[in-house]
């Protein structure tokens, strides 16, 4: 049996359909039976979960949806997405807003083009639209929208290395957590882990924020300084780096563990594997860790940990891996 091959008009009805839903479900007033009507539509076509998943992805980074957690899809979203696909629907959507009259473009609130990147397993490299250069690390995946009034990145989760073109007029935002950077034309790196947030700066200047939602432009980096921050955190905390820190071996395939304490190193650790590893206590935390990884077998890191350092392992009630530290002998009298 042959598979059907959608139309252009069944496809356009489709993401029309998406775009109201995503509309609709964000009302207070959307029904328990309107939601089930939703789920049935959804269901029923797994074109019609990727649609909306990838409509519900361009209000989120136009901020015109309160965040919510998305319905499950049995479908890999495209690298790119042509934004002429969406612009009946965005229409619709805009026609709901307050200030009718006024294109969503020119008051800055959707952008003219749209593009989600994902590295899995390999590094990728991906020229934006706009001709800035970004290499993603493994598993990770943002987005680029192109607003009025600034070039908008979503660092979903991962690392990436930017080379941004230079636009004094139009700047280049990178959101990460709930905090950014800002940007006109430099080199730069964000690293991204659950809340914690890592920017390190090699040319040019960037302003970083912890919170977008605090007053300020944020803090003024230069060239050999990284801004880390994490949720809760008021402004970001500045340090110097060095160039052999290791914080950009990733681009060569390497992870590199500098003597840290395996609470510091375990963020950098957890970043590449499926089920994170926690360590029991404080006494396990101060323990360190150094050495040079595969960034592709950071996953092997842990069963070696044993061989290498007073500790043992466990696993919680999740399944998820536990360091312990080895009890201490009593010193010999």
């Amino acid at each position: 049996m042959s598979e059907h091959t959608l139309s252009e008009a069944e496809y356009d009805a489709i993401t029309e359909a998406a775009a109201q839903w995503c509309m609709r479900l964000h009302e207070p007033d959307c029904s328990d039976a309107e939601r089930l009507a939703f789920q049935q539509w959804h269901d029923a076509n797994p074109v019609h979960a990727f649609e909306y998943e990838a409509m519900r992805e361009i209000w989120q980074v136009a901020d015109q949806l309160p965040p919510s957690t998305p319905p499950p899809t049995s479908i890999k979203t495209a690298p790119r997405y042509a934004w002429r696909r969406y612009g009946v629907a965005a229409a619709i959507a805009l026609c709901a807003l307050p200030l009718a009259g006024y294109s969503g473009w020119q008051l800055g609130w959707v952008p003219s083009s749209y593009e989600r990147f994902e590295a899995s397993d390999s590094l990728r490299s991906v020229t934006l639209a706009d001709g800035s250069l970004v290499q993603l690390n493994l598993g990770s995946v943002l987005t680029y929208s192109n607003y009025k009034d600034q070039r908008r990145v979503t660092l979903n989760k991962g690392e990436a290395f930017f080379k941004v073109s230079h636009d004094s007029l139009h700047p280049f935002v990178v959101k990460a957590a709930q905090g950014q950077v800002k940007v006109t034309g430099t080199q730069f790196n964000v690293w991204m882990y659950e809340d914690q947030v890592r920017v390190t700066l090699l040319q040019g200047s960037v302003l970083v924020s912890s919170n977008t939602a605090l007053p300020g432009s944020g803090l003024r980096l230069e060239p050999g300084m990284q801004a880390r921050y994490k949720a809760g955190d008021f402004e970001p905390q500045i340090s110097q780096t060095y160039s052999d820190d290791g914080t950009l071996a990733w681009r060569n395939g390497k992870l590199v563990l500098d003597n840290l304490a395996l609470g510091e190193a375990l963020p950098l650790i957890n970043r590449y594997l499926d089920k994170p590893v926690q360590v029991a206590d404080n006494q396990t935390a101060r323990i360190r860790i150094g050495g040079i990884y595969n960034t592709r077998e950071v996953k092997h890191l842990l069963t070696s940990l044993p061989k290498v350092l007073p500790v043992y392992l466990t696993r919680n009630h999740d399944g998820n891996p536990v360091i312990n530290s080895l009890p201490q002998s009593p010193p010999k009298s």
